[in-house]
Formats: structure tokens, C-alpha cells, sequence
């Protein structure tokens, strides 16, 4: 008994190929057909025993495959923007082309266009707090990379974590000065009512682990300047814990964006053009549309929250 379809083949075309038997005699006993008998025959003059190995029979086209060019548009935003796949699905949606955000991620596999991580990252599922705009602002610095004319520089971020909202400086220095000079100038321009802001440790936003250890009352401690001034305009200022940058993860993840489409791709000859690439970013940054913000841009979001607002009510 033929242990296998290679086997069962073979025994019924070795007797053919011989001319022990001629093919029509052998299909009056033969439980398969003549095409089938003659295909295995030609395969097994072809390309001897290996010819009668099975075969997937599975079609080699898919009607419903992704055409080529949606596979190529897919390729050229992600290597002209970088963006996620379902940023991608939007910017295709534009263009009047409909695809599910997972065939996307797949075609981006397929292509090697994902990031390759060394280990598994551990999902987490956090209840979040549903914020309004300036309720909670995140202000980080980030060193600009190199030196430019052999200084080095610094960028102030400030991001709204409800909208997603940045604005950005460029200083010389990070002091204590700039620190609050920058929530000065934040306060002029965002679009909303700061109530409250959210930095590290680092000693231009408090010297509640540098100051206070020194002072000559410790119950009674000098208060930082940035301190000083957020008590003056009614902004409360929160501390992140100690080592814990992923609880400033709003700034830190657009400072992740400013390394990868600014910094990354430009270069500057002086400090004008610098501040001028950065303010130009900066305006192309909020208009970006956000996987948090259900693809809406953080100016899109503040402009419909403007309009759901509810209207002051008169005593």
C-alpha cells in the first residue's frame, strides 16, 4: 500500500512510463482520471520522482488583493511622513481611496516598514480623565541636537494634554528666568485658560529637591521663581515623580516627533533659521491630525470645543 500520494502516483505512472502498460488500459482500472494520469506522467519525465510531490492548489492572485498602487501610495506617505497606519488610512480617505487601517499595517509588515522592536512591549490599560483645554498643560525642555555657530540651544515645550495644542521656544539657556519667561509667553498665546501646568524635577522648574534641603527653614522654604509666579496668576504647578518621564508622556512623545521630522531631516546655519524652522513646525504640528484626538488636528479640536461649549449663564 502506497504510504503517500508521491507513492500512490508513482505506481500508477512507473508502469506507463515503462511501456509495461499503455495509459488508456491503464484508466479502465484506475481509479483517477487520464488528464490526471497524463500530467503526472509529464511531470514525471520532467522532473523524475520530485514531480509528483502535491501541490497547493491554492490561486496565486486574490481578487480582492490591494491593488499596486494603493500598495505604492501606502509605501510614499509613510516614507515622506512616517505616519501610523491608521494616519495613513486617513490621509488615503482624502484621496477618495477606502482601506481598513489593519490592511495597511500589514502591507507596512509585508514591506518592512515597521518598526522592529528587541523585546515584547506590555500593553497597560489606563482609566484616563476626560480633560477640557488648559485644564492640565505638560512643559518639557529638549536639547536641539549638535551646536549651531558652536552653541548649543534649547527648545521649551508646552502641550496641552486635552487637544493636544504645543507651542515652542528657542532659548540659549535653560534657567530659571527662561522657565517662567516661556510660561509668560504661553499664557499670551494658547487659545485657552491655563489652570494648571506639569513639569519634572529639573532645577529651572523647582528646587524642591535642591532648595529645600538647604534651606535655613525648612518649614518655611524659599519658594522657586516659576513657583512664585504660577501663585500669582492662580496656575497650579505639579511635579512629576522622580525617574518617572513616562508620567510627562504627552511632551515627551511630541518631542519624539520633533527628533524624527525636524531635527532629523534639517540642519541650521544660525539661530534665525532655527527659530524660524521650529515656529514653521510648530504651526504644521497643530494642524496634524492625532490617533488620540480621532483624527482631528489639536486646532480642529479646540475649534469644536469652542463651539459644543456651553454659554456662560448670567446671574
Amino acid at each position: 500500500m502506497s504510504q503517500n500520494f508521491k507513492e500512490e502516483r508513482l505506481r500508477w505512472v512507473l508502469p506507463i512510463s515503462n511501456k509495461q502498460i499503455k495509459i488508456v488500459d491503464a484508466v479502465r482500472v484506475c481509479p483517477y482520471s487520464q488528464r490526471s494520469l497524463e500530467r503526472w506522467l509529464t511531470n514525471y519525465r520532467q522532473y523524475g520522482e520530485a514531480g509528483l510531490e502535491p501541490k497547493s492548489t491554492r490561486p496565486r492572485t486574490n481578487p480582492r488583493e490591494t491593488p499596486i498602487g494603493v500598495k505604492e501610495r501606502i509605501k510614499e506617505i509613510r516614507q515622506e511622513k512616517g505616519e501610523c497606519a491608521l494616519k495613513i488610512k486617513w490621509d488615503l480617505a482624502d484621496e477618495d481611496i477606502e482601506i481598513d487601517e489593519r490592511t495597511v499595517g500589514k502591507i507596512l509588515k509585508a514591506e518592512g516598514l515597521v518598526k522592529k522592536y528587541r523585546i515584547k512591549r506590555i500593553k497597560y490599560k489606563y482609566i484616563k480623565a476626560q480633560l477640557v483645554p488648559g485644564q492640565l498643560v505638560e512643559i518639557d525642555v529638549k536639547y536641539v541636537p549638535g551646536r549651531i555657530e558652536n552653541k548649543r540651544y534649547y527648545q521649551f515645550t508646552a502641550t496641552d494634554v486635552a487637544g493636544r495644542w504645543r507651542h515652542l521656544e528657542i532659548y540659549e539657556e535653560q534657567s530659571n528666568y527662561h522657565a517662567v519667561e516661556f510660561l509668560r509667553e504661553i499664557i499670551q498665546r494658547a487659545p485657552f485658560q491655563i489652570k494648571a501646568i506639569k513639569t519634572d524635577n529639573h532645577a529651572i522648574f523647582t528646587n524642591r529637591y535642591t532648595g529645600y534641603l538647604k534651606s535655613s527653614d525648612p518649614m518655611n522654604p524659599r519658594l522657586h521663581p516659576l513657583d512664585l509666579f504660577c501663585a500669582k496668576t492662580g496656575i497650579n504647578h505639579y511635579l512629576i515623580d522622580k525617574g518617572k518621564p513616562a508620567q510627562n508622556g504627552t511632551v515627551e512623545r511630541s518631542h519624539g516627533s520633533d527628533q524624527q521630522r525636524l531635527y532629523k531631516k534639517e540642519t541650521f546655519v544660525n539661530l534665525e533659521q532655527l527659530k524660524y524652522r521650529v515656529r514653521l513646525w510648530n504651526m504644521y504640528y497643530n494642524d496634524l491630525r492625532h490617533c488620540g484626538l480621532n483624527g482631528k488636528s489639536p486646532n480642529q479640536f479646540l475649534k469644536d470645543y469652542q463651539l459644543t461649549k456651553p454659554p456662560k449663564v448670567c446671574a
